[in-house]
């Protein structure tokens, strides 16, 4: 009797015990074997690999295009640029769309993508978002396949997934798994996450790739692993296909990210599931459409609430002006709420802080109290390394209410430790920043 290799008994117990109404592909099956061929050759061809030109350190310090600089003190060996690889998904084959992370193509002077048949195009970016972690290519539209989105909610924990994507730049490679985890979050200070987490095999250079069901269906963007040295042991993550959606309609509107905001702020349910509304701020949307301190929000716009950080993300990529339906528990009734997404107010302008250099800060009024506004960060400078971004909203420092930009320069002047209480969107954190 031939006995099949170790690698096929896995799948055939899955088969065996799946419900009697469940049914894979009707292709998933070849010489009496299952596999995932059929698949993977409709959805390989809209996955391709990235390379990224990265400019060097030079390129952005001012003080070496200074020309004074250059004559007297002359120019230090100049450090090559960088080379990076990563992956993406070719969404729309019409117009030539490429979703990758953020990351990837992250201080990029030139982006080439392959395609699988070896076509090699330059790509421009559209816009990236850092709190997502997602990124918008377009190359010329001429003989793509696209990857279709698929319903990111409906996935359960279990569900067979595959991720595709180009792993230390060696080439497309598919990896199989299930789904893990749902709802990760904490990886990062942005603050929008709601990872899938899954165990099929992701390493440097999958960031990018293709989370995709047994349909063929994108259910999420590949992009962090946690492992020794970055490799592989079983914990990947993918950006949920609803988000990078959102986040791609609005790079293709806008070139950028334009959130909103309800004002509040919110807390898991202790031994429950929702997101408890802990602050209402004044004239917030919040307000007029009706929420209360020690409401739980237990659906959004139809889709179940599981968690504060859950809704925070989808709040997270809802533009301006859009109006949200918020199905709310207060003492034993529920209600349905809606709500319209308002502007960050007063994101121009402001202050400079020594010790928090490349931002700038204005003080704000939140109700009856004052704070400090983020008004703006220069990417790369060292406020947005600690983690600041424009619309964040500076409460306290180290727990201490702070009420203006002097009150904020002498709490970080000298100090040790120091971790900044801030508001952003519609969560709380603590950000240190020494």
């Amino acid at each position: 009797m031939k006995r099949l290799p170790a690698s096929i008994v896995p799948i055939l117990w899955a088969l065996l015990l799946l419900p009697a109404h469940a049914q894979l592909p009707a292709t998933a099956m070849r010489d009496g074997l299952p596999t995932l061929a059929p698949i993977l050759e409709k959805v390989t061809p809209a996955v391709v690999n990235i390379a990224v030109l990265q400019r060097s350190p030079e390129a952005d310090n001012p003080l070496l295009r200074d020309p004074f600089f250059r004559r007297f003190f002359g120019m230090p060996p100049e450090s090559q640029p960088q080379i990076a690889a990563g992956s993406g998904v070719i969404v729309d084959a019409k117009n030539g769309y490429v979703i990758t992370n953020a990351h990837v193509v992250k201080d990029a002077r030139e982006v080439l993508v392959t395609l699988k048949d070896n076509r090699r195009l330059p790509a421009k970016l559209v816009g990236a978002d850092a709190g997502t972690d997602i990124a918008l290519l377009k190359v010329e539209p001429k003989n793509l396949v696209e990857a279709r989105f698929g319903d990111s909610d409906a996935l359960q924990v279990g569900d067979f997934v595959v991720a595709i994507g180009n792993p230390f730049g060696i080439g497309q490679t598919a990896t199989s798994g299930i789904v893990s985890a749902l709802g990760r979050s904490g990886l990062s200070v942005e603050g929008y996450e709601h990872f899938v987490q899954t165990d099929a095999s992701i390493n440097p250079g999958n960031s990018g790739g293709a989370l995709v069901n047994l349909k063929g269906e994108l259910v999420g963007i590949n992009t962090a692993i946690i492992g020794p040295a970055g490799g592989n042991v079983g914990i990947g993550f993918a950006v949920p296909a609803f988000i990078a959606q959102a986040v791609m309609d609005q790079l293709i509107r806008y070139g950028e990210m334009r959130r909103g905001r309800l004002g509040l702020s919110m807390q898991d349910v202790t031994g429950g599931e929702g997101a408890a509304v802990a602050e209402v701020q004044p004239d917030s949307p919040a307000l007029q459409a009706g929420l209360r301190k020690g409401d739980v929000i237990i659906a959004f716009n139809a889709r179940p609430v599981r968690s504060a950080a859950e809704l925070r993300a989808r709040l997270g990529v809802m533009p301006v002006g859009e109006t949200v339906e918020l199905r709310v528990q207060r003492g034993g009734e529920s209600r349905t709420l809606k709500a319209r997404i308002g502007e960050i107010a007063g994101t121009a302008g402001g202050q400079a802080v020594q010790e928090l250099a490349g931002a700038s800060f204005k003080e704000v009024e939140r109700g009856r109290q004052r704070a400090v506004l983020v008004a703006g960060v220069k990417a790369g400078t060292p406020a947005f390394k600690h983690g600041l971004r424009a619309g964040d909203i500076i409460l306290g420092v180290n727990g201490r209410r702070i009420a203006s930009v002097a009150e904020l320069s002498k709490a970080l002047r000298g100090s040790r430790g120091v971790a900044l209480n801030i508001l952003r969107g519609e969560g709380l954190l603590s950000l240190p920043v020494r």
